[in-house]
């Protein structure tokens, strides 16, 4: 089970909104990261390049222009139980940095999978840093349970949100953001 705080509760509240069906299931995941909003949003937003920090992803095509409605088609890398996704950019906000997509076709089991990112500033050791929310709702394929398919759909965002963040990191220290006096 995961517990948020007052302040992720809200983000959640405010930002995700899934309406999970009868046979789908739905979670959010938190991760804070040791970069600037700007810089972590910087790779979250590129629609076209996923692979920038995604692991799981050796290759986008996007179709058309960047906006909303704008398809992709993902390959993935050999070693899951997939080969490839077509998403459809649903949201991308640069002023609340929110992005969210949907998957629309592919050789996966992800059907009707949609996803929200959401990324707010926070101070982490005296520096600024990011919190990130990511929030998904998908169905449950036939011959799994809720539970199965919400771990497996949890450990691959876990998976995605610490490769952002140790992208992000990294660029952060190149970046050298000066700390934060609190005051």
């Amino acid at each position: 089970m995961l517990i948020f705080n007052g302040v992720e509760c809200e983000f959640i509240r405010k930002f995700h909104r899934h309406q999970p069906g009868e046979n789908q299931c739905s979670s959010a995941l938190v991760k804070r990261i040791k970069a600037p909003v700007h810089l972590v949003w910087s790779l979250v937003r590129r629609f076209d390049q996923p692979q920038k920090y995604k692991p799981f992803i050796s290759r986008c095509i996007v179709k058309g222009n960047l906006e909303i409605g704008s398809l992709r088609e993902v390959d993935v890398k050999s070693g899951l139980p997939a080969t490839t996704s077509t998403e459809r950019l649903e949201l991308l906000d640069d002023d609340e940095h929110i992005l969210s997509i949907k998957i629309i076709g592919g050789d996966h089991r992800l059907r009707n999978y949609s996803s929200i990112i959401s990324l707010h500033p926070e101070i982490i050791d005296g520096r600024p840093g990011t919190l990130v929310i990511e929030s998904f709702v998908v169905d449950v394929p036939e011959g799994n349970t809720k539970d199965e398919t919400c771990y497996f759909v949890q450990a691959l965002i876990k998976c995605n949100l610490k490769s952002l963040a140790d992208v992000s990191e990294r660029l952060a220290v190149q970046d050298r953001t000066e700390p934060i006096d609190r005051i």
